[in-house]
């Protein structure tokens, strides 16, 4: 991996770490705004860049939330890379506009059902609302600024965009 990529890796990392620290209210405490910058360091980057960045940022969320459900967030991590994954391979190669829906549905659907054995149905009733709006909003931002940031991205560096 060149120097450059590393660097950007680096900056989509810190962004998603900043965004860890912007919690939105829900029953468990990691639930942040820290999804949007692997979103967008999925399609700048590519998927395994956004997926390294998705892992980060959620373990570092759960780290500023004081890690509500232990060791589980390994799992939640490991899912959040595997959407970030699907998002940016989605996005890049022209389902734009279905790569938000899906990752709205996985991440605020899907994600936390593998906790209702661990942690009860009433666990995932109470905290589907809320990583859904936290979804949504991550997925939002990410909405807003990519279509701006990807032309301007693949100019300078086209070379990172592969």
């Amino acid at each position: 991996m060149r120097a450059g990529k590393v660097s950007w890796l680096a900056l989509f990392i810190a962004l998603s770490v900043a965004g860890g620290m912007i919690k939105v209210p829900a029953p468990v405490s990691s639930v942040a705004l820290d999804s949007f910058p692997a979103l967008i360091g999925a399609v700048l980057l590519g998927p395994a860049a956004g997926a390294l960045i998705g892992a980060f940022g959620h373990i570092v969320s759960a780290l500023f939330g004081g890690f509500p459900m232990g060791p589980l967030h390994g799992i939640v991590a490991a899912e959040m890379a595997a959407v970030m994954w699907v998002f940016g391979r989605m996005y890049r190669s022209g389902w734009k506009w279905l790569a938000l829906p899906v990752f709205v549905f996985l991440n605020g659907i899907v994600l936390p059902a593998p906790f209702i054995p661990f942690m009860g149905m009433a666990f995932y009733v109470s905290s589907v609302p809320a990583i859904g709006v936290a979804a949504l909003i991550n997925g939002a931002a990410a909405y807003i600024l990519l279509p701006r940031l990807v032309p301007l991205f693949k100019k300078r560096y086209g070379r990172f965009y592969a």
